[in-house]
Parts: C-alpha cells; structure tokens; sequence
C-alpha cells in the first residue's frame, strides 16, 4: 500500500449535516477500495482561480490515505461521478 492524498472541490451550497454526510461517503468510497483513511481536513469555503460550470468557489476537503495503487484508477472513476464533487486530484503523497 501507498501513500495518498485526494483533494476535493466540492460545490458550495450544502449545509454542514450534508458535507458531513458527503465527507463519510467519500471515505467511505475510499474503504470499499481496500484504502485506510490516515487523516481528513476541512480547509472550508474558498474562491475558485476559474469558473468551473457555474461555480466561482468551492469547498475544500483534503484526505490523506494508504491504498494499493492498482485500486486507484477504480477509485478516481467512482469519486469523478459524484455530482457534488466538482473536481477531484489524487496524488501520491
């Protein structure tokens, strides 16, 4: 397993109930694909540098986690089709 870190745009309109329902299922996303979720950060509401579709802004969520690299393609597909995450950048930590 390797070292990860998934930073989310997520648009901004939720309430906090549904971020931190949206947050557990992003982990919970991560857990189906055999990851383990080291630590999470709420870096809160911040202006976009572009509009991306309507947006002019957009919550900040950073996870750091260890998964098998062959699980992270699958991973980046299931996040990319939730409709409430505007854009989502893996990298290897």
């Amino acid at each position: 397993m390797k070292n990860y870190e998934g930073l989310f745009l997520i648009k901004p309109e939720f309430e906090a109930e549904e971020l931190k329902t949206l947050y557990q299922s992003i982990q919970d996303i991560v857990k189906k694909h055999k990851g383990e979720i080291e630590n999470a950060e709420e870096w809160g509401k911040k202006p976009l540098s572009f509009k991306i579709g309507k947006n002019k802004e957009a919550l900040y969520y950073l996870l750091k986690f260890k998964i098998d690299p062959d699980q992270v393609k699958g991973l980046n597909t299931e996040l990319t089709l939730n409709e409430s995450i505007i854009r989502v950048m893996l990298t290897k930590a």
